[in-house]
């Protein structure tokens, strides 16, 4: 006769269809490839039916595996929310807490968090970084328990907070014809190419915005994932980029790139923390939005000037 299903067992298949991956799911748990194999092949006995196809090197969710995976969210977090409020009871701080952050909000994201874990030691925290695109899924999915993000769309149930200005600036090479001049129109950019960031992107949608407004048109060279990836680009001259200041500031102190003077630049938007609304926050998610809100936006205000 079959064992029962395990929390065990539920935890490490979540891992497995969130990740996409044994390995990493081994790499989370602090398991063994093998040891996560076993474990879920104990999970499919039990069932009596495969929760996973591979095609490839790619692993797919059967049906089955659609649907325990919904119902083993709801566990584990049901399970989490119990821990969390024991150890609340008891005046601890300590559990798990879930953060998507967009790609660009990275480049401030480590400063929060490690200030945050040195103040509570024993939460145990697992960021995830994604475009916009992809971050919302991971809030309507509710795989997380915060996201920090810029512009959440309206047309959702959630609670947001914005904490922290976030100016989007066009940047080019410190050589492009550009760069000394002042109060730029913006049609004085048509002629320029620039580097687009991928589809489902924060700000690839704002720079889209920003010339249809003023019923322009831009030519694109080459479309990048990532920030990173369009840093390096506007670097090598490849073309001009419209991106969030912070996720540049570093390249515009030693000189790498230029900040272009436009007119009606820079786009004025704000970073904002962001769940859904009537979520109960665990004891973890409530202290890091607490100090998100409160004392995080000074900290990086005053590491910004």
């Amino acid at each position: 006769m079959p064992s029962p299903v395990t929390l065990k067992q539920l935890k490490l298949f979540e891992s497995v269809a969130r990740l996409g991956s044994y390995t990493r799911a081994a790499e989370e748990a602090h398991l063994t490839q093998p040891a996560v194999s076993i474990q879920l092949k104990h999970l499919d006995e039990t069932l009596s039916m495969p929760l996973f196809e591979k095609v490839g090197r790619t692993f797919f969710l059967t049906e089955a595996g659609e649907l325990l995976l919904r119902h083993a969210r709801i566990i584990i977090e049901g399970f989490e929310t119990l821990e969390a409020e024991i150890d609340e009871l008891k005046g601890i701080r300590r559990g798990r807490l879930r953060i998507s952050v967009v790609t660009t909000v990275n480049t401030f994201a480590p400063d929060l968090l490690l200030t945050f874990q040195q103040r509570y030691p024993e939460i145990s925290i697992i960021l995830d970084v994604a475009n916009h695109k992809v971050l919302l899924k991971r809030l309507l999915d509710n795989d997380v328990d915060l996201v920090i993000m810029g512009r959440p769309p309206e047309t959702l149930d959630l609670e947001i907070h914005a904490f922290l200005e976030n100016p989007l600036v066009i940047v080019a090479h410190p050589k492009h014809r550009l760069a000394l001049r002042k109060n730029l129109e913006p049609s004085a950019l048509v002629e320029d190419t620039f580097i687009m960031r991928e589809p489902g992107s924060g700000t690839r949608s704002a720079m889209e915005r920003f010339f249809a407004e003023k019923n322009l048109n831009f030519i694109t060279s080459m479309e990048v994932s990532g920030a990173g990836a369009l840093k390096q680009s506007v670097q090598a001259g490849l073309g001009l980029g419209l991106m969030s200041r912070d996720a540049v500031r570093m390249e515009l102190d030693a000189g790498l790139v230029v900040e272009l003077d436009v007119k009606g630049l820079p786009i004025q938007r704000h970073w904002y923390l962001v769940h859904h609304k009537g979520k109960r926050l665990s004891p973890p998610a409530q202290a890091f939005k607490e100090f998100v809100l409160g004392e995080a936006s000074v900290m990086l205000r005053e590491k910004r000037s």
